[in-house]
């Protein structure tokens, strides 16, 4: 894999500077600084290419503290996966802070919006998560995602075709703007029974959310998200507490839902599930979607027969979320004195569970840096968790990335991926990572532009592709 210079030089026993080609190595004297200590995860350096960073996390330091974060870094596969699975010890109380210290400023426009988020599923480790988790599932279960495919195929088209007509007009189109990003906001908001809001206007809330929560931005801009995410709230409040939810809509299944000790779910509660779904159900796909796009194209010979080979869209789709998974990280807090990884964490000791890395952990996946569909053991990566907070969308979200692979290759057969000038937007927030643009061009012929599509045949759904 060839890997763009680093800002500084690349972490890890042995490495000491990076080249054109990626870092290279050298013997390091005894005295040397450490590395690791240039490490910044929301450096520009590590959110372009952190593979240099998470291999020799790996290698080097498998438990390593950060001091600009204040967290343990965990990036060996097993090690996650051991966390995952232990929420006695490992519990997810802090998966959902704020990453960034919120000022007084901003807490007072959160409070004057009513805002609280009450612990409700991937922040939740009391006993009332194991029956808010089977509400939100049975809207996502294997049967109501089969249901959903038609659904996703005719919004995909839809979209796509208003994307194709764009780029014959214009010779070029952003597919994440037009395509990825609106295509699962609008298939959430169909299966949830979703009227009364715009898909940008709820992009944007979801958006705002993510930066707020796990981005570093500055002062005035926490003030301008602060802003968007007490409105969200405001709306969200307002539709769960409006009474007229439908008795087989999530708002309504909820409603009904008892906790252990037979109480009706409170309001805030019952907010704050819905803010946690709206988010997760739509943001991450979309950023899932673009990064499976990007991957594709820039992929010799791949998007060709992304169409009309069986299975090979879900198996990139996979292959993706193995390399390259959209939410990077998550957190944990220890409960109790813990050895992990060979290292001894005290109680309270805060850990970031290294996502990305641990899908090319060698020790799990061989041949780790490359991208192999129908890799036999693909499955074994951990982009949806594990255990009892394993993602309940898992489902819906490899279905809508393979739907929209295949749709937009058979839609676009001719487009290649644009030469932009500087280096493309990248989303880089502490657990989210992902393409913010996936520009195109139609084929160029001497004469001039030539039209990239022609109208899609309809084809019977294949949840295998």
């Amino acid at each position: 894999m060839t890997r763009p210079a680093l800002e500084a030089p690349a972490p890890g026993t042995g490495v000491r500077t990076a080249g054109p080609c990626g870092p290279t190595t050298g013997p390091v004297p005894p005295d040397a600084p450490d590395p690791l200590a240039l490490l910044n995860l929301f450096g520009d350096g590590f959110i372009r290419d952190p593979y240099p960073w998470l291999d020799a996390l790996r290698a080097q330091a498998p438990v390593h503290y950060d001091p600009r974060t204040g967290l343990w870094l965990i990036s060996r596969h097993w090690d996650i996966r051991r966390v995952l699975l232990d929420p006695a010890a490992f519990r997810p109380d802090n998966a959902q802070q704020a990453v960034t210290r919120l000022p007084m400023a901003v807490l007072r426009v959160l409070a004057r919006a009513g805002f609280q988020l009450p612990p409700a599923l991937a922040n939740n480790g009391a006993p009332s998560h194991s029956g808010l988790r089977r509400v939100v599932t049975r809207f996502f279960n294997a049967r109501c995602v089969a249901a959903a495919v038609p659904v996703i195929e005719r919004i995909a088209d839809e979209l796509l075709a208003v994307t194709s007509a764009h780029i014959d007009a214009e010779g070029e189109g952003d597919l994440f703007t037009t395509f990825a990003q609106v295509l699962p906001c609008r298939v959430l908001m169909e299966l949830l029974g979703i009227e009364d809001v715009d898909p940008a206007t709820l992009i944007r809330w979801s958006d705002a959310s993510l930066e707020l929560f796990w981005g570093r931005p500055n002062p005035d801009r926490q003030l301008e998200l602060a802003e968007l995410v007490g409105e969200f709230h405001q709306w969200l409040s307002a539709t769960v507490s409006g009474g007229a939810a439908a008795s087989g809509s999530f708002v309504g299944a909820l409603a009904r839902h008892r906790l252990p000790d037979g109480t009706p779910l409170d309001h805030g509660t019952t907010v704050s599930v819905c803010f946690f779904v709206l988010i997760a159900g739509q943001s991450t796909t979309g950023q899932l979607i673009a990064t499976v796009l990007r991957q594709a194209l820039a992929h010799p010979g791949l998007w060709p027969n992304l169409a009309q080979q069986t299975g090979l869209a879900g198996a990139w789709v996979e292959e993706v979320l193995r390399r390259e998974p959209p939410v990077t990280t998550w957190r944990r807090v220890t409960a109790r004195q813990v050895e992990l990884g060979g290292a001894k964490l005290p109680a309270g000791a805060p850990l970031l569970l290294m996502l990305l890395g641990s899908g090319s952990d060698p020790e799990v996946f061989a041949e780790p840096d490359s991208m192999c569909p129908h890799r036999p053991n693909v499955r074994h990566h951990l982009a949806f968790g594990a255990g009892r907070h394993r993602c309940p969308g898992a489902s819906l979200a490899r279905t809508e990335a393979a739907v929209a692979l295949r749709a937009a290759a058979r839609r676009l057969p001719q487009v290649r991926l644009a030469e932009e000038d500087g280096e493309r937007p990248m989303l880089g927030l502490l657990s989210f990572r992902a393409p913010l643009r996936v520009t195109v061009v139609g084929e160029q012929t001497i004469d001039g532009f030539r039209p990239a599509t022609t109208a899609p045949t309809r084809r019977t759904p294949n949840l295998q592709g």
